[in-house]
């Protein structure tokens, strides 16, 4: 029996990793649940799986839950950073299932690595922002850090086992792999003519046509922002160099990446695109469980096509190629501009394609400054928010 922690519950991926749990009830148990504010969202979560933890982010919110909550239930309602990471340090903790969008998540997953302990890694940031200094600590800490985004869960699937053993210092080369395809939809604007793109609205944005997410990560699908996050992450997770790393367009999301080795085979991990799948995989690894997702009906399928990315269309992807390539400092920044532009843009402050002009203009004033710590990593991320809002304002 697994005691797991839920780091963004009421989210995505939180609940499709409740949705894994109760498949798998004799081997899974909900100890503690995290959320931001929700608190209606988490108050039936709380009834529903009863965890030891509820933790909200936001104190008015956690207050809130705690007058809601049966007393009889005797959930430990707690709130404050220093509580969240007594939280996923707890030796009671096996698990921590890392879904917290953004740099907002950073903290707490570094914790929880720090601690040691098993993390399932669905927060891209994470590494995009401190990957050096992350996987150092994971490897320090002896945590088992498993990829949970559906592309690098399939990558990892796709590499020998060495390779898995050895997240962040194995040796593609020596293992005879090639190069790693790591394969996106697209999004709903793939074939949208690209002088229009300016006029796309947030529903637009955030209407895949394959998966079901959240409003930031739609936009940045759209973007392909989302891609260049996963490029970035990628580099660590893999250690990977820029030749051996691709991008390929594929609109169905049935092959979710790719791995092609030297012999000339290429291996593909497949399926329909829910994300209970990973995280399944993640949970249960190195065995597998049922996770209740339909399995792929290649008759329905019928077609799978590809192309390369076309940057005039996707510049943010662009953006997080260069900024990959340029180092920790600038990834950081391209992170920390990219979720306030986003942001702007869903609060229909700026346009669709404003988006990547901000991102462009703060990593054009990136400062080469010593990112030594997590602390050094956080003030540089509110500096290029502090930046990113200036670009904004001279936008408007």
């Amino acid at each position: 029996m697994q005691n797991m922690v839920i780091l963004g519950a009421t989210g995505s991926i939180g609940s499709s990793t409740l949705s894994v749990i109760e498949h798998n009830p004799e081997q899974y148990c909900v100890y503690g649940l995290v959320a931001n504010a929700s608190v209606e969202k988490m108050l039936q979560l709380c009834l529903k799986h009863k965890p030891r933890v509820a933790h909200m982010v936001d104190s008015t919110a956690a207050q809130a839950l705690k007058e809601a909550l049966p007393a009889n239930l005797n959930i430990d309602v707690t709130t404050g950073a220093d509580e969240l990471e007594s939280l996923v340090t707890a030796t009671q903790v096996d698990t921590v299932m890392a879904a917290i969008v953004g740099a907002a998540g950073l903290m707490s997953t570094y914790a929880a690595v720090k601690a040691g302990k098993r993390v399932l890694l669905a927060n891209k940031e994470s590494l995009v922002m401190s990957g050096e200094l992350f996987m150092k600590a994971a490897r320090e800490n002896n945590a088992t850090l498993l990829p949970v985004d559906s592309e690098h869960n399939a990558i990892f699937q796709c590499l020998p086992a060495n390779i898995q053993a050895n997240l962040g210092t194995c040796d593609l080369t020596a293992s005879g792999i090639s190069h790693i395809l790591l394969t996106g939809s697209g999004g709903p604007f793939l074939t949208s003519d690209i002088a229009a793109l300016s006029a796309m609205t947030p529903t637009q944005a955030c209407n895949h046509p394959n998966w079901s997410m959240g409003p930031k990560i739609s936009v940045d699908s759209a973007t392909m922002m989302n891609k260049g996050l996963e490029f970035i992450e990628a580099r660590w997770l893999f250690n990977t160099n820029k030749e051996q790393l691709k991008v390929v367009i594929h609109p169905q999301s049935v092959i979710h990446s790719m791995v092609q080795y030297k012999d000339g085979s290429v291996i593909a991990q497949m399926g329909n695109p829910d994300m209970r799948t990973p995280i399944a995989h993640c949970m249960s690894f190195p065995e597998r469980i049922y996770a209740g997702v339909e399995p792929l009906d290649f008759f329905k399928v019928r077609e799978l096509s590809f192309c390369e990315p076309d940057y005039q269309r996707f510049p943010c992807l662009a953006l997080a190629m260069k900024a990959c390539e340029q180092g920790q400092e600038a990834t950081t920044v391209l992170n920390a501009a990219n979720e306030i532009a986003v942001d702007a843009f869903l609060n229909e402050k700026i346009k669709f394609t404003d988006i990547a002009r901000v991102n462009e203009s703060c990593l054009e004033r990136v400062s080469h400054s010593a990112l030594g710590t997590i602390e050094d990593i956080m003030a540089l991320d509110g500096q290029a928010r502090i930046i990113a809002n200036e670009a904004i304002k001279l936008i408007n």
